[in-house]
């Protein structure tokens, strides 16, 4: 029993860094090789982020390119064979070298900050962090996830990380704009509050859920088995209350309108930001991505207007830039 509420308390309840929400668990079952798909990127090859900055860049018309200078050589080298052409323009001073998230997989929060990663292409490592003693964060004061380290340098907390980093590519970015700001801030005390009543309303659902969890997490064999069996079993009673705190009497009716809702927001535009994501979208699309092949996911999909959108995020942000574990 001791271990069963180990498991819950610290491997389940995979909630915001500054958050006592539970909030994990947002993947899993038969569609695990479906879920977040990425071609990874190795140190030794620029063709992920020369791809990616070709996209973000526009540079199938070179002389329509306009964006920002991303981090690595590889990007670096290609904003420079085109820097020569007066419509292209480059923001300088943020050229990481090392990109590092400590993560649990299934965190909604983290997905956040992967999305933003993969969609301004900066390559990063994962280290998959063991909830049962988070060994791979001892090293820091901080023991919750997401955990990016950049160049050496600590950052936490989702939003804080993306608003750090987005000032380091793009220095001029609002990020004060009311619209952009009220909609990130939606996604943070709203649209995370929706998902796990729903990817543990069920039985079937949570064990659908936490079969991805104990795949995908750094669980040692007889951690995976309690998490699996015993986590889904706690969840599924957890749901129920955080169905009460968060006043949802049904679950797929809440999470259907806080789809619509996300649609209404966009007003006939591609996406909130216009014809290029804005933060908002980003957070929006982070952290329901990992649901998308859950039963949950599917549902919301076919049963809302949200998949035009949600196609046009997965174009947009495009091909994950994390690199091999051995890079």
């Amino acid at each position: 029993m001791a271990t069963m509420r180990r498991v819950v308390n610290r491997a389940i309840i995979l909630g915001r860094a500054n958050s006592t929400a539970v909030c994990g668990g947002f993947t899993g079952g038969a569609a695990v090789r479906h879920v977040a798909p990425y071609v990874t990127c190795s140190s030794s090859s620029s063709q992920c982020l020369s791809q990616k900055l070709v996209d973000r860049l526009s540079l199938t018309n070179p002389y329509s390119a306009h964006s920002v200078r991303f981090g690595s050589s590889a990007a670096s080298s290609l904003a420079q064979d085109v820097q020569s052409n007066s419509s292209v323009r480059s923001e300088e001073g943020f050229k990481p070298k090392d990109v590092v998230l400590f993560q649990y997989e299934a965190c909604p929060f983290c997905n956040k900050v992967k999305a933003f990663l993969d969609y301004y292409a900066i390559p990063y490592k994962v280290v998959e962090v063991n909830p049962m003693n988070k060994k791979e964060i001892k090293w820091s004061d901080y023991k919750k996830v997401p955990i990016l380290t950049v160049d050496g340098q600590q950052m936490v907390d989702s939003s804080e990380i993306i608003d750090k980093l987005v000032k380091g590519i793009r220095p001029g970015y609002d990020l004060d704009a009311d619209e952009e700001k009220k909609w990130r801030e939606w996604v943070d005390n709203h649209l995370v509050h929706v998902l796990s009543p729903n990817i543990y309303r069920s039985v079937s659902e949570a064990l659908e859920s936490f079969d991805y969890i104990t795949t995908q997490g750094n669980f040692s064999l007889s951690e995976r088995f309690v998490a699996k069996y015993g986590g889904a079993a706690a969840m599924y009673f957890v749901s129920k209350k955080l169905k009460k705190k968060h006043n949802i009497t049904d679950e797929r009716a809440a999470l259907y309108g806080a789809a619509e809702q996300w649609v209404d927001a966009l007003k006939g535009r591609k996406f909130l930001g216009g014809m290029d994501p804005n933060l908002a979208d980003l957070a929006v699309f982070g952290v329901l991505r990992p649901i998308r092949h859950l039963k949950s996911g599917r549902d919301m999909i076919e049963n809302t207007q949200i998949g035009k959108w949600y196609s046009d995020m997965e174009q947009a942000v495009g091909q994950s830039c994390r690199l091999n574990s051995n890079s």
